[in-house]
């Protein structure tokens, strides 16, 4: 990294791997890139963070004042986290001290706490401490910065573009203040080319001519990121510089000169669970076009595709259940068809079955009525199989009254038998309780007969075992043929 060069203190060692405040040696040099050319040399120069920076924003008053205290710069690549530590480092009076996880290890972390400790006990300034991309440290890493912290030996100052709660140990986030820096807006980023384009410092010596609306299609393509957006633009530069000063580049010319829009992602990371998260609410909102959106997204930005299908097999028991049966067979079609022609093509099935389930009748019943049976299990609802319903495959076990009284539902006209399939306990619980929504409305009328049929067989039989068996009993519509030997 060349962000900070330079000692504060030559009398205080520095340890390996260090690099101490900012001089802007490399930000100066004409042959440095471009997005470093035009790194923000102040607050002011900022854009896109007035929510987090703008005049009187409490983060802005504290590096003003030179009060900054441990904190994390949480965003997306390209949103200005190392050039807010820089400034940070310009308007500090502090020691400033930079490492890049990515690069140390514990035994480095221990030197730099050793070296800080010797410039506080020599009476000299505190310590700063940026770690670039904090997330990279293990647990381990981690904590060994929490008795400097506590102690006041450092502040520290961690960059990420982890969500902090999943990348960093709790007892060092409770100790930091967390500041969101926000992907930069299409205005925003076409704003920051257009000073690069007219700055002395960027390309304004070469008087360079581009559209309002192509540079907005340049800012748009970089997906938040303003590194991306002025290395295109760069690279856009170099490739017509034989044009000379004056000339005008052209949509073509910009499009050839970009790659293809970064799509942020991280499959175990944070944005893995926002999109897939969008997703299923999509699928559940009945919203085809938003379904089909994140599905695409997440496969162009190389999730497992196969992820995908297994969690929209769940989301057509989860989400659709009994109200259309064919989204689940669809679902596993799906990942079935994808599994045999792998991607690009097996794309399209996956599109399928997301445009499918989005549009089918919704109900959560099936999902519900699980969860319920759950809840009774967990407050101890486990009760013996009521012997009625038990099989009886010995002699034995029909002596101790196992399948007593069990009548075949089969040998009913009502297609149904008045005997109780819960335990005690639980006898009347009603655990699904189908919603009036596509196939399931018609399951609920079903149900609701069979359940009707057996109340009047049980009236009519007047709960007496006798009566059931003989066919007896007045107004009884039920016809009991010999029985026979069933499980």
């Amino acid at each position: 990294m060349d962000l900070f060069d330079g000692k504060t203190d030559p009398s205080v060692p520095e340890p390996p791997g260090a690099i101490t405040r900012p001089a802007g040696a490399a930000r100066d040099r004409s042959d440095a890139p471009l997005a470093e050319r035009m790194r923000p040399r102040a607050l002011e120069e900022i854009v896109g963070q007035e929510a987090l920076l703008g005049p009187g924003r409490p983060l802005r008053v504290t590096i003003e004042s030179d009060q900054v205290a441990s904190l994390l710069l949480w965003g997306p690549p390209g949103s200005g986290k190392t050039t807010l530590a820089r400034l940070i480092a310009d308007r500090t009076r502090a020691r400033f001290v930079s490492y890049s996880a990515v690069l140390s290890g514990i035994k480095e972390i221990r030197e730099v706490m050793a070296a800080a400790e010797r410039a506080r006990a020599a009476g000299g300034p505190r310590t700063i401490l940026f770690i670039d991309e904090i997330h990279r440290f293990n647990r381990a890493q981690q904590d060994a910065f929490l008795p400097h912290v506590e102690e006041g030996t450092i502040v520290l100052i961690g960059a990420t573009t982890e969500n902090p709660s999943f990348a960093v140990n709790a007892a060092l986030l409770s100790r930091c203040a967390v500041h969101v820096l926000e992907p930069l807006t299409v205005d925003a980023m076409t704003a920051l080319l257009r000073r690069a384009l007219d700055d002395p410092r960027g390309l304004g010596a070469e008087a360079i001519r581009i559209e309002d609306a192509d540079l907005r299609s340049l800012a748009a393509h970089a997906a938040g990121d303003a590194r991306r957006a002025l290395n295109a633009l760069e690279t856009v530069a170099r490739a017509t510089a034989a044009a000379g000063p004056g000339r005008t580049i052209d949509r073509a010319a910009l499009d050839a000169a970009q790659a293809r829009a970064a799509l942020l992602y991280d499959r175990e990371g944070e944005e893995h669970f926002n999109l897939i998260s969008a997703l299923i609410k999509s699928l559940r909102n009945s919203d085809a076009d938003a379904a089909i959106y994140w599905l695409a997204r997440m496969i162009e930005s190389g999730e497992d595709p196969l992820y995908l299908a297994r969690r929209m097999i769940r989301f057509a028991s989860e989400d659709i259940g009994n109200a259309d049966p064919g989204a689940l067979r669809l679902a596993l079609a799906g990942r079935d068809a994808f599994a045999g022609l792998g991607l690009p093509e097996g794309a399209l099935a996956l599109a399928q079955t997301a445009i499918y389930l989005a549009a089918a009748p919704k109900s959560n019943a099936v999902y519900e009525a699980y969860g319920r049976v759950v809840e009774d299990l967990k407050a101890g609802f486990t009760d013996p199989v009521p012997l009625a319903i038990r099989n009886a495959s010995t002699g034995l076990m029909r002596d101790l009254g196992y399948g007593g009284g069990y009548r075949y539902a089969h040998d009913f006209e009502e297609g149904t038998a008045d005997i109780d399939c819960l335990p005690e306990r639980l006898r009347g619980r009603r655990y699904y309780r189908p919603r009036d929504a596509g196939h399931e409305k018609a399951l609920a009328e079903r149900l609701r007969t069979a359940t009707e049929r057996r109340q009047r067989m049980s009236e009519a039989r007047g709960g007496g075992k006798e009566g059931a068996e003989t066919g007896g009993g007045a107004g009884k519509t039920t016809s009991v043929p010999p029985r026979r030997p069933r499980g």
